[in-house]
């Protein structure tokens, strides 16, 4: 009998599984019923805060993001809380000062986080380096993202000199993120086997349902020594989520990687969340489009997210006949912009810049100021050089940035202390405005009104109870 080694599972329903399926919807109120079940199933950790939770509980929410957690760590007694994390762009699109990205590794530690999920978008290690040092700092677990993607550059040996470097960093573990569901299993199998002959920190592997292979995927890295992958809960699997967490502990029942998780206590998680389910499909919030396979990922390596994106900027322009075209384009603007993988926000930026190029007929002739940052060197480096023509067009005779571009940014904290420091009610305020200014300071008017309408009706009522 080969010797047992279970496979460790991370949940993603209170993060990814709801950001990919629900456009990040879910509220806190519909989370803190179930967790006490979830804290009893023994993940290894459950995903539950950054990525895109931050933006949408202040924008579309009216919810205090560090007030979730903070509420979610007090029912999580024994699991470990983890988050997504975009390196020097920390939850928003910009590279932020380096004291902004130490004080929010900082305090997310401080209201709960264990796990921390660091990657760049164009896995550019310099662009982690900060963030992975102050989780070291405050004892948090790093754990390094590789942004999975194929292209020339792509190879095994690119991917075990990466996973080298990234070891000597001092992340505590790897997570290989396909983000678009691009690694079929053959090649996870090549890929799994690599790392593990390169590192000896634990693998874990993110993928997606999108191409529809993501399940026979994990099968094979699992089989390969893949430690940990990214399940979630069945009503809020597969399509462009992740693969279903009863199905995969199923999958590797009685055999040596079996998780030791309970199917009875996984059937009252997920009974739990079928109603969620059942209204965002009858309220439309649930798109039906995102819950089957879509085989177009793999041919022109577009995200899940990215596809619907383009559905409703090309919607928007009246341009939905131009949908085959701009999917066309987008290879071609990856290729000019340096192959890098696709994943927030690259992906919005080669996304945009292909259909603007389609729309106006004529390549390059409409360019982003995000497209432009990019080749400016502003993002950091790409794998591959930019198209110097490409280049040259689009940015003219700007002369690019090769340093880490945060080594330009001055300290911000201060500063950003300053300008919201009338509306600041706790420490992590702060935090909310430096990542997203406009949103954030109209959630803190909203949150001064909303207690001065408790504090007046409190008033209200004493005045009654004791007329004067």
């Amino acid at each position: 009998m080969a010797e047992k080694k279970p496979l460790k599972i991370t949940e993603t329903i209170l993060r990814d599984a709801h950001q990919s399926l629900i456009a990040t919807r879910m509220t806190t109120e519909q989370m803190l019923p179930i967790i006490d079940k979830m804290d009893k199933v023994g993940y290894h950790s459950v995903e539950c805060w950054g990525g895109a939770t931050f933006d949408a509980s202040l924008r579309f929410l009216k919810e205090d993001p560090w007030e979730r957690l903070r509420k979610l760590k007090a029912g999580f007694k024994n699991t470990k809380l983890q988050m997504l994390f975009r390196g020097q762009n920390i939850l928003g699109y910009n590279h932020y000062a380096d004291d902004v990205v130490e004080y929010f590794v900082q305090k997310s530690i401080a209201n709960g986080i264990d796990v921390i999920r660091i990657f760049d978008c164009l896995n550019d290690l310099r662009n982690l380096e900060t963030a992975v040092k102050a989780a070291n700092k405050e004892n948090g677990h790093a754990q390094i993202a590789l942004s999975y993607t194929l292209g020339d550059a792509y190879t095994l040996d690119y991917w075990k000199d990466m996973a080298k470097r990234i070891e000597e960093m001092g992340a505590k573990s790897l997570c290989i993120k396909d983000m678009a569901g691009l690694l079929v299993p053959a090649k996870a199998t090549e890929l799994v086997a690599a790392l593990k002959e390169s590192v000896a920190i634990p693998i874990d592997l993110h993928t997606h349902y999108t191409s529809g292979v993501a399940a026979m995927t994990y099968m094979k890295a699992v089989e390969a020594g893949c430690d940990i992958i990214d399940t979630a809960m069945s009503p809020f699997a597969m399509g462009t989520s992740q693969p279903a967490t009863e199905v995969m502990v199923e999958a590797f029942k009685g055999t040596e990687y079996d998780t030791g998780l309970d199917q009875a206590k996984l059937a009252e998680i997920a009974e739990y969340f079928r109603p969620m389910r059942e209204e965002a499909l009858k309220s439309g919030l649930m798109n039906t489009k995102v819950l089957g396979v879509n085989i177009k990922t793999l041919m022109y390596q577009v995200p899940g997210g990215m596809l619907s994106n383009l559905v409703s900027q090309l919607k928007e322009m009246g341009q939905e006949d131009k949908y085959e075209k701009v999917l066309e384009e987008v290879p071609r603007v990856r290729k000019d912009f340096g192959e890098p993988p696709l994943v927030t926000p690259s992906s919005q930026i080669v996304g945009t810049q292909a259909v603007l190029n389609v729309v106006s007929g004529e390549r390059y002739k409409m360019v982003t100021k995000e497209s432009k940052k990019l080749l400016s060197g502003e993002f950091g480096q790409t794998v591959k050089p930019f198209d110097p023509e490409v280049q040259k067009k689009c940015i003219g005779d700007v002369k690019p940035i090769t340093c880490r571009p945060a080594d330009l940014i001055k300290p911000q904290l201060a500063e950003l202390e300053k300008e919201m420091k009338q509306y600041k009610q706790q420490d992590e305020d702060v935090l909310s405005y430096a990542l997203f200014p406009q949103v954030a300071m109209e959630f803190f008017k909203y949150r001064e009104a909303q207690q001065n309408k408790i504090d007046g009706s409190a008033a209200d009522t004493e005045n009654k109870a004791y007329p004067v």
